[in-house]
């Protein structure tokens, strides 16, 4: 098939003119992207949310506890709602976090006024100890480095060494910013510093064992541990095997995450589990209803939930008969172990041919 000259000129007009758009296309392409490298996400989130100014109790968030002691609104009675303002993703949490704060402080004065408790800092000695393993680093504002951070020359002069730690410095800088924007509650810039000796939660917990529990007078030492308390507790005997044993009467757990092979727990420990711990995991089972486990680590009950968060609060009034049942099983062993010397005495003033033969029996056994 022939096709004249101006088919030609078309069709060479038409294969520039579509190199020109694509070429055009991706000039746009790399300009959009430089623009939107430059804007400031943090900054954008702000332009139209209100100010982060919040209220300072519960009844001006026109929230309460009930009866039950769940949080619910005063004048709709609704449980909490996160988005109170559409879209605005930053702010609703601030508030989340400024609610938050007020009701630890409730909890805390709830603890001091209802049950008697005295709020201390580590170190300071308990009656009954709460422990707070989550509670590991200390946030403080960092200082303004020199310069304000402002741009700095090109340095193409500068030594090798000092141009890398500047490409550090940026490099943490933008991963800061990403984080910010990811977890936009930090507001300014901190830094986290360990506190000595309770910088993860296996190490408050062997902190508190070593400096408190463990040179009490309690003669009767109990354990609830909950979800990663668990995983703590099993980390303590673990390094405090004979210790614990020797004052720990039983543990009630619930919904740990404790693993006894990934934890490597020798088979002594295993076997104190098994005599002594109970753990209340969330199940759509009655209450108390035994559940078969993936690992038979421990007797496993189900705490009469399918929320993780309340397994303590269902299975409150079953870990207090799990331990009185311990008690009382020890204090009858005890009591048993206390007639063995009388009766040796007894044995002593028989005939020289019965203590004989009783030494024979004991030697046997």
């Amino acid at each position: 098939m022939l096709f004249g000259a101006d088919v030609f000129v078309f069709c060479f007009a038409w294969l520039t003119m579509a190199q020109l758009l694509a070429q055009e296309d991706k000039e746009k392409t790399t300009a959009l992207k430089d623009l939107l490298s430059r804007i400031d996400l943090d900054e954008l989130m702000k332009k139209d949310e209100p100010p982060l100014v919040f209220p300072k109790t519960l009844e001006e968030f026109e929230y309460a506890f009930n009866e039950h002691g769940q949080l619910r609104h005063t004048k709709t009675g609704e449980p909490f709602v996160f988005n109170h303002k559409e879209d605005l993703h930053r702010w609703n949490q601030k508030r989340y976090e400024a609610l938050g704060e007020i009701i630890t402080q409730h909890v805390y004065e709830r603890l001091e006024q209802d049950c008697g408790l005295r709020r201390q800092t580590l170190p300071e000695g308990y009656g009954v100890v709460v422990l707070n393993p989550n509670d590991n680093f200390l946030e403080v504002e960092k200082a303004e480095e020199p310069g304000g951070g402002e741009a700095a020359p090109d340095g193409s002069d500068e030594p090798a060494e000092k141009r890398e730690r500047k490409e550090e410095r940026e490099s943490k800088r933008r991963t800061d910013f990403y984080e910010k924007y990811r977890n936009p509650q930090k507001e300014k810039e901190t830094d986290r510093i360990p506190i000595r000796g309770n910088s993860s939660p296996e190490e408050h917990t062997l902190y508190v064992w070593d400096h408190f529990i463990s040179t009490s007078l309690a003669k009767n030492i109990f354990v609830v541990a909950h979800s990663y308390g668990g995983l703590s507790f099993l980390d303590l005997m673990i390094q405090r095997e004979e210790e614990v044993k020797s004052r720990v009467r039983a543990v009630a757990m619930t919904d740990s995450v404790h693993n006894v092979w990934h934890q490597n727990a020798n088979r002594s420990i295993q076997g104190w589990l098994k005599e002594r711990c109970c753990n209340w995991v969330s199940s759509p089972e009655p209450l108390d209803t035994p559940v078969e486990p993936m690992l038979p680590d421990c007797l496993h009950l189900s705490a009469g939930t399918e929320r993780h968060d309340l397994t303590s609060w269902r299975s409150f009034h079953s870990i207090f008969r799990f331990f009185s049942k311990h008690m009382e099983q020890d204090e009858s062993v005890e009591q048993d172990e206390e007639k063995e010397p009388d009766d040796r005495e007894v044995s002593t003033a028989t005939p020289v041919s019965m203590r004989s033969s009783n030494r024979a029996r004991h030697e046997d056994l």
